[in-house]
């Protein structure tokens, strides 16, 4: 299981931090997005807990990530916390993704993990993109893989 311990939790849109709601919002506004949080569909927050291994302690690579992610009906948009550090924020409308179960992704045999590829258009970025959406190998995490696949295939209809 890569270089991490990874687990997801379900929450409910309410139960969203202030401080990466205030973020968000602020996003938001910047890119004069309206209201993309109008209708959630599901909330999850991740961890990811490097693997100390050997002496220094597990290599490249943040120790601790927490993402929020929250889904709508047409958007995605992802809440970054590395090491306690700032937020970092990013958004994409479902009709512009492509999404993959990890898993069953060739890079899968090499470096074995859990989540899902994530390609398409970022708002804030001019070219097409590629992410790795980590997720627990739990009921939260494979419940939003399914839900993160039906909503990208029901944007494109």
């Amino acid at each position: 299981m890569g270089d991490y311990n990874r687990s997801t939790k379900e929450i409910a849109f309410g139960e969203v931090p202030t401080n990466v709601t205030q973020s968000i919002q602020t996003y938001i506004e910047k890119h004069s997005l309206g209201d993309i949080l109008a209708n959630p569909v599901m909330c999850i927050v991740s961890t990811s807990e490097k693997i100390k291994k050997g002496l220094f302690g597990g290599g490249p690579g943040p120790k601790l990530l927490i993402q929020t992610a929250i889904l709508t009906d047409r958007w995605l948009v992802l809440a970054d916390n590395v090491d306690q550090n700032a937020l970092y924020i990013k958004s994409m409308q479902l009709r512009e993704l492509t999404v993959e179960d990890y898993e069953k992704s060739s890079f899968y045999k090499m470096i074995p993990d859990t989540g899902m590829n994530v390609n398409g258009q970022f708002t804030d970025a001019s070219e097409l993109g590629s992410i790795f959406l980590p997720l627990g190998k739990d009921d939260a995490g494979e419940k939003f893989k399914s839900a993160l696949i039906e909503a990208v295939q029901k944007a494109k209809q």
